[in-house]
């Protein structure tokens, strides 16, 4: 169904296809996204209890962590809820102010979380070079800057990609190829000159990815060179287990950017940007508190006690 188009965007309601070419596939897609959305919420939020129940993870590294697992439940949220809906009913519908709302959040928390991830290998590269001096270096202070800092360029770069596809002129087929409000197939859509717009997201895009990339590597470089000068193999496996949590986390996140914006794609070829962004957008946000609580004994043994507590209260209830 395509509605009538003005000259204001405003009035613009997208149709989202979504997956609905394959119509047998709706209800496993369905029930696989519902299932990664509630470990992803229930694991994120998990982090974030344990964080603050356990006095020995009121440190730097896991104040990062609890704000890595708030953005990934915030982005989340603002993808699965509408891929579920689109999933369940026949209206596809998403409106124009609908589809920039969360394209603007969607893009913030990448931003954003892009950056913590460099604040975070900032924070191993002290931690590893500098463990005496740690809790001196990051202090409350920087690490209440380092995140704020994140919050606020993630929030004014999705400001500056957001205004310039508000702007431009929707005609034609409002027809979305896609489960959500992704870039690329916004722009597709517009009959109106992309060149702002496209400027502006190669600009942003190009900044961030590189000065991001800089940083982990730079703080990366100068941990290997101090990890290799360590006499004690002990010393070297601490060093390995402080940061190969950090380095998964990088690898799978900076690995489905370069996939979905850096490997080309053929004109035709929607279907593989949709599953690399459902990889994206859903997996990720799984995937993150895994890694971190599978690795990490304090978080382990914080879930551990919470559990072994709660048994034991309602044995007592039920005495």
């Amino acid at each position: 169904m395509v509605h009538e188009v003005r000259n204001q965007s405003t009035v613009i309601k997208f149709i989202l296809v979504g997956f609905s070419e394959f119509p047998q596939l709706r209800a496993p897609i369905f029930l696989l996204s519902l299932t990664i959305y509630t470990v992803t919420v229930v694991g994120n939020v998990g982090i974030i209890i344990v964080r603050k129940i356990n006095p020995k993870l009121h440190t730097p590294m896991y104040f990062f962590l609890s704000h890595l697992s708030f953005l990934d439940v915030c982005y989340s949220s603002m993808i699965t809820p509408k891929l579920l809906e689109i999933l369940l009913v026949e209206d596809r519908s998403i409106s124009f102010s609908g589809c920039m709302t969360q394209f603007f959040f969607g893009c913030s928390c990448v931003i954003t979380e892009m950056f913590m991830l460099a604040v975070m290998a900032y924070d191993r590269f002290v931690a590893v070079c500098n463990p005496l001096l740690y809790t001196v270096d990051m202090s409350r202070k920087l690490c209440a800057l380092l995140v704020g800092g994140s919050y606020m360029w993630g929030v004014l770069c999705s400001l500056i990609l957001t205004y310039s596809l508000a702007v431009m002129s929707y005609c034609g087929s409002n027809v979305m190829n896609h489960f959500a409000c992704e870039y690329s197939v916004i722009v597709s859509l517009s009959c109106s000159d992309t060149s702002f717009s496209l400027m502006a997201c190669f600009v942003i895009s190009t900044f961030n990815e590189v000065c991001s990339l800089l940083i982990i590597l730079a703080s990366y470089v100068f941990i290997i060179a101090t990890v290799s000068r360590m006499p004690s193999k002990g010393g070297l496996r601490k060093a390995f287990s402080t940061c190969a949590s950090h380095l998964m986390a990088l690898t799978i996140f900076h690995g489905v950017i370069f996939l979905l914006y850096c490997v080309p794609h053929d004109k035709n070829s929607w279907l593989l940007v949709k599953v690399e962004t459902a990889l994206y957008s859903v997996m990720i946000p799984m995937l993150n508190p895994l890694i971190y609580s599978l690795r990490n004994k304090d978080l382990k043994e914080t879930v551990r006690r919470l559990i072994n507590s709660k048994l034991h209260s309602l044995q007592i209830k039920f005495r």
